[in-house]
């Protein structure tokens, strides 16, 4: 079992690149975990979207 793990600062940017990893993979996919974190540096807002893919190797 192996896992990839993505971090992006914009959700379509998220979004491509788990696609595109997907629109690859050849082996059995077991799970995806997606999570959002915000924080905020003044009046700025950052986010962080992520994603972690298991798969079998």
């Amino acid at each position: 079992m192996k896992v990839k793990i993505f971090d992006e600062s914009h959700e379509k940017d998220l979004e491509a690149s788990v696609n595109e990893f997907l629109s690859g993979l050849t082996s059995e996919l077991i799970d995806i975990k997606y999570n959002v974190a915000i924080s905020t540096c003044g009046e700025e807002q950052i986010y962080c979207f992520s994603a972690m893919i298991v798969y079998e190797s």
